[in-house]
């Protein structure tokens, strides 16, 4: 979906589609109160060495995913990319036609004595994005937008599928998990442009409705872990 700024002459439909849409999205996720966080997980790593670590996730528009951790304490770096395909280096239009089968996706690199892997699991769940839209996410429709979590190694697949079952087993959701736990097989930038779009265009219409209330809700649901 083209999710580029509409001229002045369109700016009235924009508004007016865009609300119906923001609307919609607000009543298609789970069950929980959107001001609460969901439980954190049972089975969570443990820092064993001072060494950064990385995790790369995928939940619709990439633009959003990246704001968010991007304020998490710990965090040392977030990456707007590509993963999961079978297209080395693919563009944007590429990703965008659906085709290659990368999902639109955020390389976080993050220091594990300060951020547990579990914990960006949680947030993940509970403010970037709504795990129980199967191949979109808000307004954006396609497998480029689905939820995935790509692990780097076996503890990361354990602590991703158990968190999975946990969240499933709490109903913490009205609609099953849909989140596609996925071998790490290649992550690619994408394009200049879109890396850090949030800070960049902090008024443009896509992001004040879809990505910036992420942020404040990763604000208000985890305070302790919060960074401006």
């Amino acid at each position: 979906m083209n999710r580029s700024l509409p001229n002045v002459a369109a700016v009235l439909v924009a508004i007016i589609v865009a609300l119906v849409l923001f609307g919609a999205k607000l009543t298609s996720g789970g069950s929980r109160p959107l001001s609460e966080p969901v439980a954190a997980p049972l089975v969570d790593a443990t820092a064993s060495s001072p060494a950064d670590d990385t995790a790369v996730f995928a939940g619709g528009c990439f633009w959003g995913i990246e704001a968010v951790f991007e304020h998490v304490k710990g965090v040392k770096s977030a990456v707007s990319g590509y993963a999961g395909g079978n297209v080395a280096n693919p563009s944007y239009e590429q990703v965008s036609s659906g085709d290659t089968g990368h999902a639109e996706s955020v390389q976080v690199i993050y220091d594990p004595s300060q951020v547990s892997y579990g914990k960006l699991l949680q947030i993940f769940f509970s403010v970037a994005h709504d795990p129980t839209q199967l191949n979109r996410q808000g307004p954006d429709h396609g497998t480029q937008y689905r939820s995935a979590l790509f692990y780097n190694n076996a503890q990361q697949q354990q602590i991703a599928e158990s968190y999975i079952k946990q969240l499933t087993a709490a109903k913490t959701f009205s609609r099953p998990v849909v989140t596609q736990v996925t071998r790490l097989r290649g992550f690619y930038p994408a394009e200049s442009y879109h890396q850090d779009y949030l800070v960049h265009h902090p008024n443009q219409l896509y992001i004040v409705i879809n990505d910036q209330p992420k942020v404040a809700a990763l604000k208000k649901q985890f305070p302790d872990i919060y960074r401006n």
